[in-house]
């Protein structure tokens, strides 16, 4: 076992606690747009510049390869949003994520007492996401203290969570946990995989039509998400 500060590692786990970024207001060289052809997940757009959280999967190479340094990651991790618009980072504009809460069903109100279930669904998902949902309930973040934690069966749960890109062979796993859920339910989508598709979204083997049917409530954005994105998001929704 070994201490990161002894292999020189810090700056290696600084970066992956990194998240929200920011567009400075610094004018771009012209005719650039190197951030958007590098970029893996296809998240960013110019004219205006934009970054949509939905399909970014933080690799921060926007970042390395600025020529001018426009684009800043931040530690903010309070980045979740009940709207896919409400992900996406303008340049020129006070982009604060946030959840709406004049967008909350009122139906997801009437469920949560003291107590939030959830039902975890990995959709074609590398893992990474489920690594962080269950590091949520450890003793570093415990949300279990919010009442809120993950169930085995989805007739004992008030909500699914699906992490992955919806791929075929999941997509009967996936609805046939949101029909067992009883009613009233939330979806949250976690992880840039679960929002857009990430890396993966333009792939034939995915199957993500079920979306139109599941409405989510909640994005959690990331590759994968930090625990307290998660927990904070989720708290968020439930007005706690």
């Amino acid at each position: 076992m070994f201490y990161p500060a002894e292999k020189g590692l810090w700056k290696y786990f600084f970066k992956i606690q990194i998240r929200k970024p920011e567009i400075l207001e610094i004018t771009c060289k012209n005719n650039c747009n190197i951030c958007k052809e590098i970029c893996p997940s296809k998240a960013i757009e110019i004219n205006p510049l934009s970054i949509s959280l939905g399909s970014c999967i933080f690799c921060l190479e926007c970042e390395k390869n600025c020529p001018v340094k426009k684009i800043k990651f931040t530690n903010q991790y309070k980045i979740s949003s009940n709207t896919i618009e409400g992900l996406n980072i303008i340049e020129g504009i006070n982009s604060e994520v946030r959840v709406n809460p004049e967008l909350i069903r009122k139906e997801v109100l009437s469920i949560i007492g003291r107590s939030l279930k959830l039902r975890l669904v990995s959709a074609g998902s590398c893992n990474g996401c489920e690594l962080e949902l269950n590091a949520s309930g450890n003793v570093n973040f415990d949300m279990g203290r919010y009442g809120i934690e993950f169930v085995a069966s989805p007739r004992h749960a008030d909500g699914l969570v699906i992490t992955g890109p919806i791929t075929e062979n999941s997509l009967d796993a996936v609805r046939l946990t949101y029909e067992a859920i009883p009613e009233p339910k939330i979806v949250i989508m976690v992880g840039a995989c679960a929002i857009s598709g990430g890396i993966f979204k333009e792939s034939p083997a995915l199957r993500r039509e079920i979306i139109d049917k599941l409405k989510p409530d909640l994005y959690v954005p990331g590759c994968p998400p930090h625990p307290l994105t998660f927990i904070n998001g989720v708290l968020d929704l439930i007005k706690k």
